[in-house]
């Protein structure tokens, strides 16, 4: 029961002073627990009471740590991204100069929680889900991958360098469902060799696939049918 719903109770009855105060009190009590139970901010990021030493350590940090370069190459589209490894090499050694360090771990099905911890006890988090497109252990490893990855980029502000990549222009349309299960049936159904195939469903689960580069890759297994006489 809200305040303007007891206002309305007292209109229409005799209520006695104690119960009126009993009810506001249960009212100002739950708000509060809400307010304070973990700290969670408007934007739903969860942190510590304070957060004034993380948010210096962590101007200090991103004050330090350099540009994130992006070595890895899809092995059937070519396209370049930074690697978790790639990450974890540039922003170890910045983060312990600043007394900062990380967890990550799986919640639920899909989802991720990631919290920067600092030496004083400070903290803060946030989780967030991704579906996998393949629904068996390689989507869901890949899937968590590819979450810390950006998680980390997210919450640490880091710097990664933007590929030259001619398809980053489509970076930014998804891709269904759908579509990603018509490309894995012209790959059973083309006539590439088992190599080529495990290649292609591979590239097909990388999760910064483009649309450009989902497109590139279905038009090669479309000239990769047989041939209808």
């Amino acid at each position: 029961m809200n305040a303007s719903q007891i206002v309305a109770e007292i209109r229409e009855m005799q209520i006695p002073a104690f119960v009126i105060i009993a009810k506001i009190t249960a009212i100002l009590r739950n708000a509060l627990n809400a307010m304070e139970q973990e700290f969670i901010t408007p934007n739903n990021m969860k942190q510590s009471e304070s957060i004034k030493e993380i948010a210096t350590a962590l101007c200090n940090f991103q004050g330090a740590v350099e540009m994130i370069k992006k070595t890895e190459t899809n092995p059937f589209f070519k396209s370049k991204y930074a690697s978790l490894s790639d990450i974890l090499n540039v922003i170890r050694q910045p983060l312990a100069d600043n007394g900062l360090s990380f967890v990550q771990f799986p919640s639920g099905r899909y989802g991720l929680d990631t919290m920067l911890l600092h030496i004083s006890g400070e903290w803060i988090s946030e989780s967030y889900e991704m579906e996998p497109t393949k629904h068996d252990p390689q989507g869901a490893g890949s899937v968590i991958t590819y979450q810390r990855r950006y998680a980390l980029g997210a919450i640490l502000g880091l710097n990664i360098d933007v590929d030259d990549d001619a398809n980053k222009a489509s970076e930014k349309e998804s891709l269904t469902v759908n579509q990603l299960g018509r490309a894995e049936e012209l790959v059973r159904t083309s006539t590439l060799d088992e190599d080529k195939k495990e290649r292609a469903l591979k590239a097909l689960e990388d999760p910064e696939l483009s649309l450009a580069g989902y497109t590139a890759i279905v038009n090669k297994l479309k000239d990769s049918q047989p041939k209808k006489y």
